[in-house]
């Protein structure tokens, strides 16, 4: 039987405040949680953007964006780590139509 794949497309802000180490780090552990548990086929540090709006009281932040393919259970435990992950201001996971 085919495993079940959908095309998902993720895109986080880290804070500022962690500094370059620590936001490399965080964005490189969660690439590697992709890529552990799906196929990363776009990955992109967008970097330092000005926020449409304030995000605790901060006017920017360090964008980052991915699209990968994953079994559909896979979305949903990710976005609940980038929610108890420290540094993290926004995450939005959407899936890609076909």
């Amino acid at each position: 039987m085919a495993k079940v794949t959908a095309n998902y497309e993720i895109m986080y802000i880290i804070d500022l405040d962690k500094g370059e180490e620590e936001i490399s780090a965080i964005a490189e552990k969660f690439k590697a949680l992709i890529e552990a548990n799906g196929t990363l086929s776009e990955y992109e540090l967008i970097g330092k953007r000005r926020l449409a709006y304030l995000i605790n009281d901060k006017p920017e932040g360090y964008y980052v964006l991915a699209k990968f393919q994953s079994a559909p259970q896979f979305p949903a435990e990710l976005d609940r780590i980038l929610k108890i992950t420290d540094g993290i201001m926004r995450s939005l996971i959407i899936v890609i139509g076909e």
